[in-house]
This record gives C-alpha cells, structure tokens and sequence, in this order.
C-alpha cells in the first residue's frame, strides 16, 4: 500500500475519533505528499515519499529544538508530538552499530581509503539507509571511517 493510502486511512480514523493534533499532522504530511506529486505531475515512487516525510521530520526536528531553545515550551511539545507521528510512517531507524556495519560495506564495496573518496562511499550508502538514517550521522560514520 502506497503511503498516501496509508496516510489516507490514517487520517480517516482519526477524523472518527476526534483526535484533533492527528488529523492536523496528518493533513500536513498528505498535503506535502500531494505537493510532491504536483510538482512532479506523476505519483511518486516510494523513495520520493521517503524524502518528503524525511524533509517533513527534519522540519519538526529543527522546529522544536528551536522552540525550545527559546523557551515556548507547548510550540516544542507540539512539533515533538507532530514529529512522533512522522516517525510512525517511516521505515525503522537505523541504530548505529547497523548503521557502522553498512558504512564498513560500502567502504569495501567502493574500494575508499582517504577522505577525498568520500563522495562515492555516500553514493553508495545513502540509497540503502534513505529514511532509516540522518544523512548528518552518516557521512560523519563514513569520514571518521575514512580518516
């Protein structure tokens, strides 16, 4: 089932259930969704709607940690709640010590030793860990790997 479906269904619950902070995020993940497809004039492939919802969350990310740097505490817990449920739609993250053991194989697999080949051990890695990882975590994993 295609995540727009899936969000969909969600979304129809929780209009039944009157659980208005859902439906709000919901609505805001299926309207970047839907954007995406306009954009692109197509639906989208499931790696395309892995970046939306992993451009969505980093939203959320930045948000509340910015809210809460200034002290709006209900804003931070809000964008928390809203990145919670983003969560629910992604594939399950990536814990590090998978994550080293997939920086290891795409290490071997490019034939890297210094950071100047940086670049292609994360074309390599990135299409395997799209969603289950931040790209940040990565490539720092991959230059701490290769220095």
């Amino acid at each position: 089932m295609s995540t727009i479906v899936e969000i969909e269904t969600m979304l129809t619950a929780a209009m039944r259930a009157r659980d208005t902070q859902r439906v709000s995020t919901l609505r805001l993940v299926l309207s970047a969704l839907r954007k995406g497809e306009k954009d692109l004039m197509r639906e989208l492939s499931e790696e395309e709607e892995m970046q939306i919802l992993q451009r969505e969350r980093k939203q959320r990310v930045e948000a509340a940690e910015a809210y809460a740097e200034a002290g709006r505490v209900e804003q931070a817990a809000a964008e928390s709640a809203e990145l919670a449920l983003i969560d629910e739609l992604m594939p399950p993250r990536l814990d590090e010590a998978e994550l080293a053991t997939l920086v290891s194989q795409a290490i071997a697999a490019t034939g890297a030793s210094s950071p100047d080949e940086l670049g292609r051990v994360m074309s390599e890695l990135m299409p395997q860990v799209a969603g289950r990882a931040d790209g940040a975590l990565v490539s720092r994993l991959v230059r701490e790997r290769l220095t």
